[in-house]
C-alpha cells in the first residue's frame, strides 16, 4: 500500500484548518480503508445469509380504522362469517353449452377441493344463478380459508394450474379474483438490473472510466443489498407490503448513485484544484458530504410524513424506503472514502488525463448557459412554467382507487375471466358490494328489498347467515363496473340515502364493505388527510432550508418549484393511466401512488435544490455577488445535477417493465418528475428566479438571523470582493 503525501498548505483545493465532523469521518475511513470496506462486506453478507435462511413474510395491510368498510370487515371476522375469506372464481366458457362439458369440469373441481388453502368449492351445476342465461358461461366459486393477504401465493398458483388443465376442446377456463392477480405478480429483478446497467453506462460516459463509474454503483449495491435483507428480516415482525422490495431497490439505487456521485464530483473538483487525494477526500466529505446528509434528511422527513396519513399499508413502506435512504447516505459517507483510498490513484490519473485533453475550461458551457438565462429571465421562467402547468391540468380530474382485473393486460387470465363475467352476468358481477346486517333473517330480508329497488343496483343475493345467526351478509351487484365513477357514486348514495332509511325502519345497523367500498373509503381517507401531510412535509423541509441558507425566499421558491414538478408528474400519470393513453388500459390512479410520489419526489427534488443552491450560497458568502453566484453554481454543479437526474430517470423508468400497474405508475411518475426537476426546473426556472430575486434571494430578517441556530452545508473561506468586472448586485 503506497503512502499518501502530506497534506498541502491551505489553499483553493484544501480542507479548512478546523475539520468538521464529516471531514474527520472521511479521514478515519481513508486511514482505515480495509476495516471500513470489510465491515460493509460483513454487514452485506451477514444480512443476506440471514435473510436467505429465514425468508420473507411480506403481506399487505389494507385496514382502514374508522371507515365503514373496515367496520364491516371486523364484523365478519368477529362473527366468523365466510364472506371475510377470499375467493377465486373459475370462469368457464363453452360455445356449445356448459352442460356438455360437465364430465370434464366436475373432476377438475373435485381436484381443486383437495388443494391446500381451499375451504369449499361451489359448482355452477349446483348453483343455477352461476350460469348465464344462454348457458355458455358459468363460474365456480372457490372459497379460500382466509383473507387474500394470508393465503400463500403458491397455494393460489396450484389452484390456477389445476383449473387450467380442464381447458381444451372448446372449453375455456379462466380465473378471477384478487388472489389470482396477486399470485401472478412478478417478484421483480429484471427492472432493477436494467436500471443498474443503464446507470453504469451514463457514469462511464460522464467519467470516461469504468472504475470511476463503478464506485457510485458499488455504493448503491452495498446499501440497497444490506437494506433489502434487513427489511426482509423485519417483515416477520412488522407489516410490510409485498411491493416494498422493488420500490426500495429502485429508489435505493437511484439515491445511492446520486449521493455517491455528488461526493465523487467534489473529490474530482478538488483534485483538479491541486489537492492530493487524502485532502480531496476530506474536503469532498466536508462539503458535498454535508449536502448529502441534509438531502437524505429531507427525503426521510418526506417519507416519514406518510405516517401522518394513518394508513397501515403505507407506514411500513415509508419506514422501509426511509431506512434505505439512510443506509445509502451512511455508505456514501463511510464506504466511498475507503474506496477512494484504495482506488484513488487510478481514478486520479483518469481525471487529470481527461482534464488535460479538455478543449475548454471546466464548467464553461454551463457558465454560458447561465448567462443566457440571466439575460432572458422572464422567458426562461414563464414559458417552461406554462408548459408544466399544462402537464398538471389532468391531475385536477384524478380519480383514486384500486385497479381490478379490468385494467390487466388483455391476454392475462384475470382479464379474460373479467371480460367473460361481464359478458355473461353484467359488469357489476366483477365487484360486488358486501352488505352486512347486524340482525336476524327478517331484517336482512327487508334490507334486501330496499337495496334491490335502488337505482344502479342490478341484483342482490339472499342473505347469508353467520354461524351464530346474529349477522347476515348480502352481495349487491351494481349495474356498472367496479372502477366506474358510477359505482363509487352508488356506494355514496346507498350510504347517505338508502341505508339510513332502512336502519330507521328496521332498527338494525347496516354496513357496506367489500373491495369496491374499501377503495372508495381509501380514496376518501387519503383526500381528507393529504392537506395535513403536504403542510407538514413542505413546512419542515422549508424550515431546514431556512436554517441552511439563511434565507426566506429560497425555501418558498424551493417548495413552489418542487410542488410544480410533483403536479406535472401526477398530471402525466392521470393522462396515461386514467384516460388510457399510449396503449395503457384505462382505470383509476392507484390510491397509494400520489402520496408516495409526493414524498419521494419532494425529497429527491430537495437533493438537487440543496446541491445546486449550496454552491451558489458558497460563492455568495465569499463574494456577495448574487449574479456571479448563479453562474458559479451552475458551472460547478450543472453537469453533475443533469447526470444524476439522467441516472434517476433511467433507474425509475425500469419500473415501466414491471407487470404490476402500481409500479408502472410509480415508474412513469418518478421519471417524469425527475426529468422536470433536473432538466427544466434546475436548468431554466431556478436560475431565472434567482436572477429576478437578485441579492434579495439571500435576505433574512435580522431578528430571525439572531434567533436561528447556525447550520452550514459548506465551509466557506473568508468573504472576498467580487472579481473585477463582475456586475454588482442590488443590495437589500
Amino acid at each position: 500500500m503506497s503512502t499518501e503525501p502530506a497534506p498541502t498548505a491551505p489553499g483553493p483545493g484544501t480542507a479548512p484548518d478546523r475539520a468538521g465532523v464529516f471531514a474527520r469521518l472521511a479521514g478515519w475511513a481513508y486511514r482505515h480503508r480495509w476495516m471500513a470496506v470489510l465491515t460493509w462486506v460483513a454487514v452485506l453478507v451477514g444480512l443476506a445469509v440471514a435473510a436467505q435462511a429465514v425468508g420473507t413474510d411480506y403481506h399487505n395491510d389494507h385496514s382502514l380504522p374508522g371507515t365503514e368498510s373496515q367496520a364491516a370487515a371486523n364484523l365478519l371476522a368477529e362473527h366468523g362469517s365466510r364472506q371475510r375469506a377470499a375467493s377465486v372464481e373459475i370462469v368457464l366458457h363453452d360455445t356449445g353449452g356448459l352442460a356438455g362439458a360437465r364430465e370434464r369440469v366436475e373432476p377438475m373441481l373435485a381436484e381443486v377441493r383437495t388443494l391446500a388453502s381451499v375451504a369449499d368449492v361451489a359448482s355452477p351445476y349446483a348453483t343455477p344463478e352461476a350460469v348465464s342465461a344462454d348457458g355458455t358461461i358459468g363460474y365456480a366459486t372457490v372459497t379460500l380459508d382466509g383473507p387474500a393477504e394470508e393465503v400463500p401465493a403458491e397455494d393460489v398458483r396450484a389452484v390456477i394450474a389445476a383449473a387450467r388443465q380442464a381447458a381444451g376442446d372448446g372449453l375455456r377456463v379462466e380465473l378471477a379474483g384478487d388472489p389470482v392477480r396477486e399470485a401472478q405478480e412478478s417478484e421483480g429483478g429484471a427492472a432493477e438490473g436494467a436500471g443498474l446497467l443503464a446507470a453504469l453506462v451514463i457514469l462511464v460516459i460522464l467519467f470516461g472510466s469504468l472504475l470511476a463509474a463503478s464506485l457510485p454503483v458499488g455504493i448503491a449495491v452495498f446499501a440497497v443489498g444490506s437494506t433489502l435483507s434487513l427489511v426482509a428480516l423485519a417483515s416477520h415482525v412488522a407489516t410490510i407490503a409485498d411491493y416494498t422490495a422493488p420500490l426500495m431497490a429502485l429508489v435505493g439505487l437511484g439515491v445511492g448513485i446520486d449521493y455517491a456521485l455528488l461526493v465523487f464530483s467534489r473529490f474530482r473538483s478538488e483534485l483538479l484544484h491541486g489537492a492530493d487525494r487524502a485532502t480531496a477526500t476530506r474536503t469532498a466529505l466536508d462539503t458535498a458530504g454535508r449536502t448529502v446528509f441534509f438531502a437524505a434528511c429531507t427525503v426521510v422527513i418526506a417519507l416519514l410524513g406518510l405516517v401522518l396519513l394513518g394508513l397501515g399499508s403505507l407506514q411500513g413502506v415509508a419506514v422501509a424506503v426511509a431506512l434505505t435512504v439512510l443506509v445509502t447516505m451512511l455508505a456514501s459517507l463511510t464506504l466511498l472514502p475507503a474506496l477512494l483510498a484504495l482506488f484513488g490513484g487510478r481514478v486520479e490519473r483518469v481525471v487529470r488525463r481527461r482534464a488535460a485533453r479538455a478543449k475548454r475550461a471546466e464548467g464553461a458551457l454551463w457558465r454560458s448557459w447561465a448567462g443566457f438565462v440571466q439575460r432572458r429571465p422572464w422567458l426562461a421562467l414563464l414559458l417552461p412554467t406554462a408548459l408544466l402547468l399544462l402537464l398538471a391540468v389532468p391531475a385536477l380530474d384524478m380519480r383514486l382507487g384500486f385497479a381490478d382485473a379490468g385494467s390487466d393486460a388483455p391476454g392475462s387470465t384475470s382479464r379474460q375471466a373479467y371480460d367473460l363475467m361481464s359478458t355473461g352476468f353484467g359488469p357489476g358481477r366483477n365487484g360486488p358490494l358486501v352488505v352486512v346486517v347486524e340482525g336476524g333473517q327478517p331484517a336482512a330480508t327487508e334490507v334486501r328489498g330496499a337495496l334491490a329497488g335502488a337505482p344502479g343496483v342490478a341484483a342482490v343475493t339472499p342473505a347469508f347467515p353467520a354461524p351464530d345467526g346474529q349477522l347476515h351478509t348480502l352481495l349487491l351487484f351494481p349495474t356498472s363496473a367496479p372502477q366506474d365513477a358510477a359505482t363509487m357514486d352508488l356506494v355514496q348514495r346507498l350510504r347517505d340515502e338508502v341505508i339510513p332509511a332502512v336502519e330507521r325502519n328496521t332498527g338494525v345497523t347496516v354496513s357496506i364493505g367489500g373491495g369496491t367500498a374499501a377503495a372508495v373509503d381509501f380514496a376518501d381517507a387519503i383526500a381528507d388527510r393529504l392537506p395535513l401531510f403536504v403542510v407538514v412535509v413542505v413546512g419542515l423541509s422549508a424550515l431546514l432550508l431556512v436554517l441552511v441558507f439563511r434565507s426566506v425566499l429560497i425555501p418558498v421558491k424551493a417548495a413552489v418549484l418542487n410542488l410544480l414538478s410533483v403536479a406535472a408528474a401526477l398530471g402525466v400519470i392521470t393522462y396515461v393511466f386514467q384516460y388510457g393513453n399510449l396503449g395503457v388500459q384505462p382505470g383509476p390512479v392507484e390510491a397509494f401512488v400520489p402520496v408516495l410520489i409526493f414524498a419521494i419526489v419532494f425529497g429527491l427534488s430537495m437533493d438537487y435544490e440543496v446541491f445546486l443552491v449550496s454552491r451558489m450560497h458558497e460563492h455568495w458568502e465569499r463574494h456577495h455577488d448574487a449574479q456571479g453566484a448563479i453562474r458559479e453554481g451552475l458551472a460547478t454543479t450543472g453537469r453533475i445535477v443533469t447526470a444524476a437526474a439522467a441516472i434517476m430517470i433511467v433507474v425509475f423508468s425500469a419500473f415501466l417493465f414491471d407487470p404490476g400497474r402500481m409500479l408502472r405508475q410509480f415508474g412513469l411518475g418518478l421519471a417524469v418528475a425527475i426529468f422536470v426537476d433536473g432538466f427544466v426546473i434546475r436548468c431554466l426556472i431556478l436560475p431565472a428566479v434567482m436572477r429576478l430575486f437578485d441579492a434579495r434571494a439571500w435576505w433574512l430578517p435580522s431578528w430571525l438571523d439572531r434567533w436561528l441556530p447556525r447550520v452550514a452545508l459548506e465551509r466557506p473561506e473568508p468573504a472576498t470582493p467580487a472579481p473585477a468586472g463582475t456586475p454588482s448586485s442590488t443590495p437589500v
